[in-house]
């Protein structure tokens, strides 16, 4: 990319959108180009491709998604299917069809098998059965990175994928049941610590094995690849690490200054029980993450304290 090519970030006021905002500012880019959802709704096929025709950005970074932890993928299957499926297709689609030089799409590392062999190396996709309690965004995933591969291969069109584990930090969701595990726990402990509480309640029994990376890394990764990455497999981001349930909700509650019991509630799901990527490729391209998980988890807790709208949502 050029400084002043027109470059379009979908979602730029999500968590991820707006790091790659902040990323490509930093870095001197100075054509970045953003729609609000108000201002262009991304599952209306017509007027997405009246957004492409008229502006016709140079390169795309498809970080728009309806997110959402486990009681909204559970609750709202066939929301999260329809919503994500169509504003991606639209967008991979619209930007082909008006000669977008590259587009980047951001997935989500549950598209893996629930059981795949760990850590998971990007060819493990599509070998075995998703998690259930995310199947419908998985799968909507699984289409849009499948669509820009198909792309590549028959029209040559230079469209890329980028595969995150889980993601943290500024502009994060702390909805009290629609957020991510991470989110929700720094929302939990401080309401907590607030309330003078005893105890707070977690779900399961802490044991699933997860991998946490700071949205800025993932950022930061991202405008590397669309400038040095060019291929049909997607590219795993993530820092290689990985940290028992258990094990974040006693840091979470380090670092917010909580001090009362931490009951488990194994009557609520676990999830699926590990989930490593195997990073492997992004480190053999020439990136690596920067950011440790405690001082994210600081980080991440400062923005939720400086941002009280942010709970709202």
């Amino acid at each position: 990319m050029e400084r002043e090519s027109k470059i379009y970030v979908a979602g730029h006021r999500g968590m991820v959108g707006s790091a790659i905002v902040r990323c490509l500012t930093r870095q001197g880019y100075t054509n970045i180009i953003t729609r609000t959802h108000k201002e262009l709704d991304l599952r209306r096929q017509a007027d997405v491709e009246a957004f492409f025709a008229a502006e016709r950005p140079e390169y795309v970074f498809l970080a728009a998604a309806k997110v959402g932890g486990i009681v909204a993928n559970e609750s709202a299957p066939a929301d999260f299917m329809y919503d994500n499926m169509m504003l991606e297709m639209n967008v991979i689609h619209a930007a082909w069809k008006n000669g977008c030089r590259k587009l980047e799409f951001l997935g989500s590392s549950c598209i893996y098998p629930r059981l795949a062999p760990q850590p998971m190396k990007e060819s493990c996709l599509l070998t075995s059965s998703l998690e259930k309690t995310n199947e419908a965004y998985a799968l909507a995933k699984i289409a849009g990175l499948k669509y820009c591969e198909y792309l590549s291969r028959q029209y040559g069109a230079d469209y890329i994928s980028v595969m995150p584990t889980n993601l943290y930090g500024p502009n994060d969701n702390y909805h009290p049941t629609h957020s991510h595990v991470l989110p929700a726990l720094i929302r939990r402990f401080h309401e907590a610590k607030e309330a003078g509480l005893q105890e707070v309640v977690c779900w399961g029994d802490g044991s699933p094995l997860r991998e946490f990376l700071y949205v800025d890394d993932l950022a930061d990764l991202c405008v590397f690849l669309m400038n040095n990455y060019s291929g049909c497999e997607t590219v795993n981001a993530g820092t290689g690490k990985e940290i028992t349930i258990k094990e974040l909700a006693e840091l979470v509650a380090q670092v917010v200054g909580y001090e009362g019991v931490i009951r488990w509630d194994t009557t609520k799901p676990n999830g699926t029980p590990r989930k490593l990527l195997d990073v492997s490729k992004a480190r053999s391209l020439g990136w690596t993450y920067s950011t440790e998980l405690a001082l994210g988890i600081r980080l991440a807790y400062d923005d939720f304290l400086n941002n009280p709208m942010r709970a709202e949502r």
